[in-house]
């Protein structure tokens, strides 16, 4: 294979930044998501959102999770939409908002953490992770005044203070830290409501999931764009666990084995578990 001329690796080598957003919308600003040219018109609910992602910190960690349902309008686009990603080895994104400008974002973004790694010789912080995030946020702030309004919720690990971390945005950027759990989507509001009578400081990872499990059927019970696990076609939450282990997203069959667990218990308790008043 004839070998790529000088000033090609010289390109790709010497990038004047540890930005690989800022390279891409140098040299080809075609293919960034932020700079994509305006849409003639609002485009409004034609295009597929991803709904309800929660966060809460654990012992040792932090879980997220997020349910399956893109919607358009009161239209259900798809009923397996996957919203929780790994962006590095100790931090996820989840995506709330317009689907397709979700999974742009979070799949440059895992690359930005890539670049910066690889060019740098050492991973960011995680204050450091969240800001760059915030960056990108912001610079599709012209296309979420059009409609392509897309709000993530970041979470990581943090080794220099062995506790997990959760971090949101709005379409400005951000970030703002959050203290314990959050939850971001057209579901978000039922969703933190269930998980401050279920949050439990320094719980398990398992028991963290129940309640991120809780809090998600919570939300889907109120709100029509939000879509429970499904147990008939076996569609059920992504699920992912970050300690200092690493980034660990639950296989299939264990999430199945919480749900389970869950609806037996909703069987004879349709409202979900109760939090003592004393």
């Amino acid at each position: 294979m004839a070998s790529q001329p000088a000033w090609v690796n010289s390109l790709f080598t010497y990038t004047g930044s540890s930005s690989f957003s800022e390279f891409l919308g140098v040299h080809a600003p075609n293919l960034h998501p932020a700079r994509n040219e305006s849409l003639a018109a609002p485009v409004g609910d034609e295009i597929p959102h991803a709904t309800t992602i929660v966060a809460a910190t654990c012992a040792g960690g932090v879980v997220m999770a997020g349910d399956r349902r893109a919607t358009s309008g009161n239209i259900i686009s798809q009923r397996d939409i996957e919203k929780v990603f790994r962006t590095d080895d100790y931090s996820c994104m989840g995506i709330a908002g317009t689907a397709s400008t979700g999974l742009e974002l979070a799949r440059l973004y895992r690359v930005e953490l890539e670049h910066y790694e690889k060019t740098e010789g050492r991973s960011l912080s995680t204050e450091g992770k969240a800001h760059r995030l915030a960056t990108m946020i912001r610079g599709n702030l012209p296309m979420a005044m059009q409609g392509l309004v897309v709000v993530p919720l970041f979470a990581a690990y943090d080794p220099s203070h062995d506790t997990g971390r959760i971090f949101s945005y709005d379409v400005g950027g951000g970030p703002y830290e959050q203290k314990d759990f959050h939850s971001i989507g057209s579901g978000s509001i039922f969703a933190r409501g269930s998980l401050k009578k279920l949050y439990r400081e320094n719980s398990s990872p398992q028991d963290t999931v129940l309640a991120c499990l809780h809090a998600l059927y919570d939300a889907a019970d109120d709100d029509s764009a939000t879509g429970g696990p499904d147990v008939m076609r076996k569609i059920w939450p992504v699920v992912s666990v970050i300690t200092d282990d690493g980034f660990r997203r639950l296989p299939d069959d264990e999430v199945a084995e919480f749900v389970e667990s869950m609806l037996e218990r909703r069987m004879t308790a349709p409202e979900g578990p109760t939090a003592p008043l004393r």
